[in-house]
């Protein structure tokens, strides 16, 4: 039976309760007050801000020239104005879910099954169900040895001795397989592992080979494939279009105080590049080298090349990419102009792009490009003489309007030429390799060092051309 002091404190304790509850609901409330505020403050400059409308641009006050200037530089060539697409299609939903794995991966196939039960430990077991998971695993390479024993045998008829030729070697009483010497050039050369790491990497395998040794590595597997990179080189000679650039290399050269700065150039077309090792960027050596070549070439403006343009047997081709940066960087001082010229450049590489995703060569691109770029070409060549006498000989984009106008024929050879690239950013992009080489090696220990490695950077950038894997191809 409950008594009174026990119904008494039960209503006490309900009420303390109750008074609990209810200030942590006046709390709730004010919370929920100051979001409702804070909501509608950012509602109101939300508001504010798409009314609000930017002060125009204070424009600079316009140059004074000539009347007939002005009036040619009123007169310009519009840039073509991309026109406005119409609205895409909503796009399929994303597919989510990771993406399978290449099926023509060797398989390490495991089976597991359990031996008994986990719950009771017994042994009588049913199948009801298989979970298969994928995994991307890895297995490091073996190194091996490769032992040949070779036997000799005494002909009973005539009593001559004979012993089977031995497996391939790449030169005489060699240390290593050719298999072997392909995958160290490739990972030196290829993959751009310096040699300090790939003999760290020998020697935590049980390894250890000494730097000499390496080197001399390096040295017979250039040897041996400098015939195949003197064939490239006369197969460049005898195209009808190549592509050149350069940049410079440390050699260490005996009785230097310090490395010499030599100079790489890269001679490439669609299928074969070469590398070649001058000690300085001079065009007695240019001349001399292509003396052979009756075609067009791809080339920076430089004046090296000049020589070999005055020849006759060399056409030369410019690059637009070097162009289009100039107008990006004359955006600072002069937006307006820059830009406008800019969309010239831009139309272009539009159509080259077309062609490019239809696949178009021979006539046929020539007909394209004649088609599409030819008259763009032509109203920029007439924006930018009219543009040329309103601005100062100072200005970055002076220098824009006169590499155009200087080069307007070999900048514009692409048009006519169907084999001849808008510009030579491939040559370019070899060269990241060695930057990234250079960057590892530093210098090149001897003038013959700096030969050998562009032996081997032309073969790994012909293999890279033709979609050729490298280390197959060595090996």
């Amino acid at each position: 039976m409950v008594t009174n002091a026990e119904l008494l404190e039960e209503n006490a304790r309900l009420r303390e309760l109750l008074g609990q509850s209810q200030v942590a609901i006046r709390e709730l409330v004010e919370q929920v007050a100051r979001l409702n505020d804070r909501v509608a403050e950012l509602v109101v400059i939300a508001a504010r801000k798409q009314r609000k409308t930017p002060p125009p641009r204070a424009s600079a006050a316009p140059p004074v020239v000539a009347d007939e200037v002005k009036q040619a530089f009123e007169s310009r060539p519009q840039a073509p104005v991309k026109p406005a697409e119409p609205p895409r299609p909503k796009a399929a939903p994303k597919r989510t879910g990771r993406n399978a794995l290449p099926g023509h991966l060797d398989v390490e196939a495991h089976t597991l099954a359990p031996k008994a039960c986990a719950h009771c430990g017994s042994a009588a077991l049913d199948v009801v169900d298989r979970v298969i998971e994928e995994k991307l695993h890895v297995v490091k390479e073996h190194q091996r040895r490769r032992v040949v024993q070779r036997t000799t045998c005494r002909c009973r008829a005539c009593g001559g001795r004979t012993t089977p030729r031995s497996l391939p070697a790449p030169y005489e009483r060699s240390k290593v397989t050719g298999e072997w010497l392909a995958w160290f050039v490739h990972q030196k050369f290829g993959l751009l592992t310096p040699l300090d790491r790939v003999r760290r990497d020998l020697a935590e395998r049980g390894i250890p080979l000494a730097m000499g040794s390496l080197v001399s590595f390096i040295e017979r597997a250039a040897d041996l494939l400098a015939p195949v990179d003197g064939l490239h080189w006369r197969q460049l000679l005898a195209g009808k279009w190549m592509a050149t650039d350069g940049t410079g290399l440390k050699v260490l050269v005996p009785k230097l105080p310090t490395a010499h700065n030599g100079y790489i150039e890269l001679y490439r077309n669609d299928e074969v590049a070469v590398f070649q090792y001058e000690p300085e960027k001079g065009g007695e050596s240019v001349v001399s080298k292509l003396a052979p070549f009756c075609g067009t070439l791809t080339a920076d403006a430089e004046h090296r090349f000049n020589a070999v343009y005055a020849t006759g047997r060399v056409v030369e081709a410019g690059c637009n990419a070097h162009g289009r940066r100039k107008f990006r960087d004359a955006e600072a001082t002069q937006p307006q102009l820059a830009v406008e010229g800019g969309r010239f450049i831009a139309a272009m590489y539009e159509a080259e792009e077309r062609a490019r995703t239809l696949k178009l060569a021979g006539d046929a691109l020539r007909t394209h490009r004649q088609a599409h770029i030819r008259p763009v070409a032509t109203d920029f060549v007439a924006w930018l003489t009219a543009v040329k006498p309103t601005l100062l000989p100072s200005e970055p984009l002076m220098e824009a309007v006169r590499y155009y106008l200087n080069h307007e024929a070999a900048l514009f050879r692409f048009i006519d030429d169907p084999d001849v690239p808008i510009d030579n950013n491939p040559t370019e992009r070899e060269f990241q390799n060695v930057a990234k080489l250079r960057l590892n090696m530093l210098f090149a220990g001897s003038t013959e060092g700096a030969h050998r490695a562009c032996v081997l950077l032309g073969i790994i950038a012909s293999c890279r051309a033709l979609g050729v894997p490298v280390q197959a191809f060595l090996a």
